[in-house]
């Protein structure tokens, strides 16, 4: 689960550097969007470290400036309380950051890499039913208004649906990790209610051939 999971990061990360409009691409050129979605992942994760020790550092120095600096104990509660805030920010940063070495090297494994490879492919060559079967799913809405990375997770899923014989629960519950992870709390309700109709719809295809 965890392989395939990091699989899906591997892709999501990747299509960013696909063309907009779908377009014959080599198995090798996939290969190198993968590559660079690996060094993305250890960038962000220096990144992180970064960001996380420059705020340790000015919570630090809020808590020595509440101590020697402030004019009243109204000023010095509101620099402690910066000082607290800028440390949560900081520990959950660290904690994205540890994550962070052990997807990498899940993302060095050929099993892993491979499936990313294949993600991206089927996507890149099925992009056109893959958008018509969300169009059908959207209500009142369009695939070209959402955010990109809302529209990436959910071609994701459906490519997994539809090409590489994912079962339902697991690429839609999936995909909401991704959003989870990616987007915003409101976003991945909304990409759960579309790829439940998504899957309604297929069900009712099926149940009509």
């Amino acid at each position: 689960m965890q392989a395939r999971r990091t699989a899906r990061e591997l892709a999501l990360l990747g299509m960013s550097q696909l063309p907009s409009t779908p377009e014959k691409l080599e198995t090798q050129q996939m290969e190198d969007v993968v590559l660079a979605a690996v060094r993305t992942l250890t960038t962000e994760g220096q990144e992180s470290l970064e960001t996380a020790m420059a705020e340790l550092q000015r919570g630090n120095d809020r808590l020595l400036s509440s101590q020697t600096r402030a004019a009243d104990l109204h000023s010095a509660r509101t620099m402690v309380s910066e000082a607290i805030a800028l440390t949560q920010s900081a520990i959950n940063r660290l904690s994205t950051a540890v994550e962070l070495p052990e997807l990498v090297q899940l993302a060095s494994q050929e099993d892993v890499y491979s499936y990313a490879v294949k993600i991206l492919v089927e996507l890149n060559t099925h992009r056109e039913a893959v958008d018509s079967s969300l169009e059908e799913a959207m209500v009142d809405w369009q695939l070209s208004r959402l955010p990109r990375i809302d529209r990436d997770i959910l071609r994701i899923a459906v490519t997994e649906l539809l090409y590489l014989g994912v079962q339902e629960q697991i690429a839609v519950n999936e995909a909401v990790e991704l959003a989870k992870r990616y987007s915003d709390q409101d976003s991945y309700r909304f990409i759960n209610g579309v790829l439940r109709r998504v899957v309604d719809h297929l069900k009712t295809e099926s149940s009509t051939v």
